[in-house]
């Protein structure tokens, strides 16, 4: 008589468990900002109320705007 094999159970509960713990660590990360962003908002307007855009931006690249929007015309 053969006996089943158990050790497959065991890795797939470490399995299972090490995902899980990975998924429960995501959670405050990802999710719980994307479901409450009204307070993440307004802690960024906080921390960046006196900060200047021109001023802290690198290599005296301009700030950013749309690439896909419509391009003023210089005659107007």
């Amino acid at each position: 008589m053969i006996r089943p094999k158990r050790k497959f159970w065991s890795s797939n509960f470490l399995f299972i468990g090490i995902a899980g713990t990975v998924l429960v660590a995501l959670i405050p990360i990802f999710i719980e900002p994307y479901l409450n962003s009204k307070k993440y908002n307004e802690i960024q307007k906080k921390t960046r109320a006196n900060i200047i855009q021109e001023d802290v931006q690198p290599g005296n690249m301009r700030v950013w705007s749309d690439p896909f929007g419509r391009k003023k015309d210089d005659d107007e």
